[in-house]
């Protein structure tokens, strides 16, 4: 397991005169928390099932308390962290067949915001997203999971942007951070996952087509990229040793 990145050093709020730079401050800590926990739980070095307290987590990012007990509470809201009276904290297991379901909610969601996008990217966020399809082309062939995943998630916030709708981005952001963990672990753990030309090129189908404004043909590259998702299922549930979807179920074998 990689050591986490230690979070940056705190700054004392009392120095700061005015109470704007101190909320900005304390938004920002509370930001880079939530940022950092969330892809400590997509790679799994939170594992799923873990057990834990605030104190771990403040170990893992670096940050003080009060920032990382603000991000528990977007990634319990998340679903993603789990909040046990008397045990402390439980990193969501991961339900393939609650996921399953939610894949159908996600697949309506995409399916609209997707269109929103094709319909209102401004000629600033169409320029992001072409320069997203020429990086993705480029490194299509060299790209790790963390790579992608960190550029996935940039896709995400850049195509929810464009479809200039807030609510959507509170709806689909733990959804999108469900399904990036799935990935990670079905190109980690599966034979079928070694290569990401088939996630990368559905992901391009989608870029290219909202960035030209081709609104039918942007809907069904994401109803493509969802059906992608889906066939995962069946190698994780063939393949992956039920451990691993949740650490506190008795591995089969021990190494």
């Amino acid at each position: 397991m990689r050591r986490p990145r230690s979070g940056p050093k705190l700054v004392d709020s009392d120095t700061k005169g005015a109470s704007g730079p101190k909320r900005r401050n304390s938004m920002n800590l509370f930001e880079l928390a939530y940022e950092q926990l969330e892809e400590l739980i997509v790679n799994c070095q939170l594992a799923p099932g873990r057990f834990l307290a605030i104190q771990d987590l403040q170990a893992a990012t670096g940050f003080s308390r009060t920032p990382v007990h603000q991000a528990v509470g977007r990634l319990a809201a998340d679903t993603l962290i789990h909040v046990r009276p008397r045990h402390g904290l439980q990193i969501a297991p991961i339900d393939l067949a609650r996921e399953r379901m939610l894949l159908l909610l996600r697949r309506d969601l995409e399916r609209f915001v997707i269109k929103l996008a094709a319909e209102n990217a401004s000629p600033a966020q169409r320029n992001q997203l072409l320069h997203l399809v020429r990086v993705l082309r480029e490194r299509r062939d060299t790209l790790t999971i963390d790579e992608f995943n960190a550029l996935d998630r940039r896709i995400d916030q850049l195509v929810l942007a464009s479809a200039s709708e807030p609510f959507l981005v509170h709806t689909l952001r733990p959804l999108h951070t469900i399904f990036r963990r799935i990935g990670w672990i079905h190109h980690n753990y599966t034979s079928a996952g070694v290569n990401l030309g088939g996630t990368i090129d559905c992901h391009l189908a989608v870029l290219d087509a909202v960035a030209n404004r081709h609104v039918e043909r942007a809907v069904a590259a994401s109803d493509a990229l969802i059906g992608f998702v889906e066939a995962i299922f069946d190698g994780i549930e063939r393949d992956i040793d039920p451990s691993l979807l949740d650490c506190s179920i008795e591995p089969l074998f021990r190494s």
